[in-house]
C-alpha cells in the first residue's frame, strides 16, 4: 500500500482488502522524545496481539467487527531516533490514507505522533477540532530546548488549528505556564473528562473533529502500562463512556498512544487500549 509500511500481525477480525476498507489501522511505533519511562514503540503490536483475548462483539453497541470493513496497514518503517524524518513519513503514510478516503486510526508510541496526522486532517477538513484526553497538558513552548516533544504535541497542534480549536479533558499535569495557558486559550477541562465533555458537544456538532487519547488519562490503577503515569485519573469505564459519547458526530480520525508494554505486566492497559479500538471502529469504521 506504502513504502513506508511494514506489515505485522493485525488487529482482530481485520480483513484484506485495503480498497474495500472505511477504516484503517496504523502503527507509529516511535518513542524518541519520550521525557520518563521509554517503550511505547511497542504499543502498536501489543495492542495487536492482546486483541485476540476479546470478542468482536461490542455489548455497549450492539455492534459486531464482523460486520465491518476494516484494514489493518501494520506500522509505519521509522528512522530510529530522527524525530522530523519520522513525523513526515506518518505525514505522508496519513495524507496517503486521507486522500482515498479511509479513516485512519493511529496507534502510538508517544504523543508526538499525533502531530502528524492532525497536520494532514486538517487540511483535509477545514475547521477541524481537536479533543485531547491526557492527564498531561503536553502545552510546553519547548522541552529541554526541543520544539517537537511528547510534552509540546499539543502546543504544536494549537498551532495547526488555532487554540480555541483545541479542547483538552482529564488533564491534572503541567506547568504552571501550561495551565496558564490552557485556561487562557484552549477549551481547557482538567480533572474530569465526562462532565465537560457533555458541555461541549453542542460546539462540536457539524464539524471535523480528530480525537487523541494518551491512555495515561486513565488513573494507573486501571492502565499503569504507560510512560509518565499519572495518578488521579479517570476509570476505565469512565474513558469508555466518553468514547460512546462520540457518537454521531463528525469524528474524522483519531489516535491512541502511549501504551508502554514493557510496565505493562499484566497486559490491562494494552486490553483497555485494544478495547477501545474495538469500539472506535464500530463507531467509526462504518
Amino acid at each position: 500500500m506504502h513504502e513506508f509500511l511494514e506489515h505485522c500481525g493485525g488487529f482482530m477480525g481485520a480483513g484484506s482488502d485495503y480498497q474495500a476498507a472505511r477504516l484503517v489501522l496504523v502503527g507509529a511505533p516511535m518513542d524518541f522524545t519520550v521525557s520518563f519511562r521509554p517503550g511505547t514503540r511497542s504499543g502498536p503490536q501489543r495492542i495487536r496481539e492482546v486483541s485476540v483475548g476479546l470478542e468482536e462483539y461490542s455489548p455497549y453497541q450492539q455492534l459486531d467487527l464482523k460486520d465491518y470493513c476494516y484494514y489493518d496497514a501494520g506500522d509505519v518503517v521509522l528512522p530510529f531516533g530522527h524525530v522530523p524524518q519520522s513525523l513526515n513519513r506518518l505525514e505522508d503514510v496519513v495524507g496517503k490514507l486521507l486522500a482515498d478516503d479511509k479513516f485512519p486510526l493511529v496507534l502510538g508510541g508517544e504523543h508526538l505522533i499525533t502531530l502528524a496526522p492532525v497536520k494532514q486532517t486538517a487540511q483535509r477538513f477545514p475547521g477541524l477540532a481537536v479533543l485531547h484526553f491526557d492527564a498531561h497538558a503536553d502545552l510546553r513552548v519547548d522541552y529541554l530546548g526541543e520544539s517537537l516533544s511528547h510534552a509540546t504535541v499539543m502546543r504544536r497542534v494549537a498551532e495547526v488549528v488555532g487554540s480555541r480549536n483545541l479542547f483538552q479533558f482529564g488533564i491534572r499535569s503541567g506547568t504552571a505556564d501550561e495551565f496558564a495557558y490552557g485556561y487562557e486559550n484552549t477549551g481547557f477541562y482538567p480533572f474530569e473528562i465526562l462532565n465537560p465533555l457533555r458541555q461541549t458537544m453542542e460546539r462540536l456538532r457539524g464539524r471535523p473533529i480528530y480525537v487523541t487519547l494518551d491512555i495515561d488519562v486513565v488513573d494507573p490503577a486501571f492502565a499503569p502500562g504507560t510512560g509518565t503515569p499519572e495518578p488521579g485519573g479517570c476509570s476505565s469505564v469512565e474513558i469508555m463512556a466518553a468514547l460512546h459519547m462520540l457518537k454521531g458526530l463528525n469524528v474524522v480520525g483519531m489516535d491512541l498512544v502511549e501504551v508502554c508494554p514493557v510496565y505493562d505486566q499484566s497486559d490491562r492497559t494494552a486490553l483497555l487500549a485494544a478495547k477501545l479500538v474495538r469500539e472506535a471502529i464500530l463507531l467509526f469504521g462504518s
